[in-house]
């Protein structure tokens, strides 16, 4: 009977550390294409935990890989002037490029990527004293890079560039947060079938070019809110909501550009309030 205790506990603990051994090689594994992606684009650049700066959202198992949406919020006193979005394992990483203007109050802002497999989406911040924090969360998705449009291509190209913006009229008092006071929100949609090149025309069986928005520039007046620049890994239609904060300056300006020099601009003036 000691004998088999004896066996009994030697092969739980082979199985307990067996499975401590599988979970550091799956943790290793999920974090082996940030290795790669922090020496191309922060080599030699400290970046430190940004948890108690910076929150990052999305669904741990995404409905839709090809459009998932992504929420940053930064904490009360946080200021950054860039962030860096990425899809780890997606073909392009980089998802997209954020920098701030003297018109953003906040670097609250939430948009919607594609995800090609399973995979961290993660933020690299940079404060305004030049330090870095990441955050990221791990999303169950596939092949959102080569799925089909949702929409007819065709259909698609002929309303390329139309723009919609929607305002949202102040949180009441007494359910904002402190960073929220006084601010206003807004949301920018732009039609645009962002092909990411790896998507198939099911007719032909070619592959269809990439084409998508690399650009986009909010400001309000002359004042810069925020800089995109984008790629395949935003969705399709892509979609920003941000911050602002009416300075009585001006209306709500939105220029963006794509890979193929295309060119879109509206203005709104802003309501809502």
């Amino acid at each position: 009977m000691r004998a088999l205790k004896l066996f009994v506990f030697a092969f739980s603990l082979m199985a307990l550390v067996s499975g401590q051994v599988f979970s550091a090689n799956a943790a290793d594994k999920r974090e082996k294409a940030w290795g790669d992606l922090k020496e191309e684009f922060f080599e030699n650049v400290q970046i430190a935990d940004g948890n108690a700066l910076l929150s990052i959202e999305a669904p741990t198992r995404a409905h839709d890989a090809a459009v998932v949406p992504v929420k940053i919020t930064a904490k009360p006193g946080a200021r950054f002037k860039r962030l860096v979005l990425f899809v780890d394992e997606n073909p392009i990483p980089m998802a997209a490029d954020f920098i701030f203007g003297k018109a953003s109050p906040s670097v609250s802002f939430s948009t919607r990527v594609r995800v090609n497999s399973y995979s961290y989406i993660r933020a690299v911040a940079e404060a305004e004293d030049g330090k870095h924090y990441m955050v990221k969360t791990y999303v169950k998705a596939s092949g959102g890079c080569s799925a089909p449009a949702s929409k007819d291509l065709a259909a698609a190209k002929a309303q390329i560039g139309r723009m919609k913006l929607r305002f949202f009229k102040p949180a009441a008092p007494a359910t904002s947060t402190p960073q929220q006071s006084g601010l206003r929100e807004a949301q920018i949609m732009i039609r645009h079938p962002n092909t990411s090149g790896f998507q198939m025309d099911q007719v032909t069986m070619l592959y269809i070019p990439a084409h998508y928005v690399d650009l986009i520039e909010v400001r309000q007046g002359q004042d810069l809110v925020m800089k995109v620049e984008g790629g395949i890994s935003l969705s399709e239609d892509p979609n920003l909501r941000f911050y602002y904060r009416d300075t009585g300056k001006g209306e709500i300006t939105v220029n963006a550009s794509d890979n193929e020099d295309g060119k879109f601009s509206r203005s709104w003036p802003i309501t809502g309030s």
